[in-house]
């Protein structure tokens, strides 16, 4: 029998993922602006960005339990993970730059699908998993440092899981709601200049996080 303050901590660690993730646009603005602009089907949607999702899931429980491990305080965690955020955020705001700059390109060009349009289409998935792999993922460190340091390993494992699933859940909610919402809107704009549109959304995020903290 599971005690109450088990209970206790394996809800919070629910919470705290759903809430951590729905507050954070950047967690699913990307996926997005990327299945609406590169027509990805739902179910490249759903594998990208779930992916993506245990990529940083699975970053800060390894980051957590070397941590740990080696008897780094939390103090200086916290550290590593404002450089981890500053980073994530950059390659946001460089990646929907040059995205925008080969969206406006490939707008005007008769072209459009050239060998560097198919090379791109198949680096974004991962260009957006090194970005998510890099980004900070706060929450889950301190709700896993206690166990571990205990050694109660079903435990940690309960409460990345349990975090893991509600971050990822809430991505592909707010993923499938906005992808399928979006699909029932047909702008003629959208089909020359979707790609140089998802540059910006990208960009914006990207600069929101570094300047507005979200």
């Amino acid at each position: 029998m599971m005690s109450y303050n088990l209970i206790i901590l394996l809800f919070s660690s629910f919470s705290v993922g759903f809430i951590h993730t729905l507050m954070g646009p950047d967690h699913y603005i990307p996926f997005i602006a990327m299945s609406k602009a590169r027509q990805w089907s739902i179910p490249k949607t759903v594998t990208i960005t779930t992916v993506c999702g245990i990529g940083h899931v699975m970053s800060a429980f390894v980051l957590g339990i070397i941590a740990v491990s080696i008897g780094i305080a939390v103090t200086k965690l916290n550290f590593i993970e404002s450089i981890r955020g500053e980073l994530a955020a950059w390659f946001l705001i460089i990646f929907g730059l040059l995205y925008f700059i080969w969206g406006i390109r490939s707008a005007f060009k008769h072209h459009g699908h050239s060998h560097s349009h198919h090379k791109l289409k198949n680096m974004t998935p991962w260009i957006l998993f090194v970005i998510f792999v890099l980004g900070p993922c706060e929450p889950l460190i301190p709700l896993i440092i206690y166990p571990a340091v205990k050694g109660l390993t079903l435990q940690v494992f309960l409460i990345v899981t349990l975090f893991g699933f509600a971050t990822i859940f809430t991505m592909l909610t707010m993923v499938l709601i906005s992808v399928y919402g979006t699909k029932l809107i047909k702008f003629k704009f959208l089909e020359r200049y979707g790609n140089a549109v998802a540059g910006v959304i990208i960009c914006c995020c990207g600069l929101a996080i570094k300047f507005v903290g979200i």
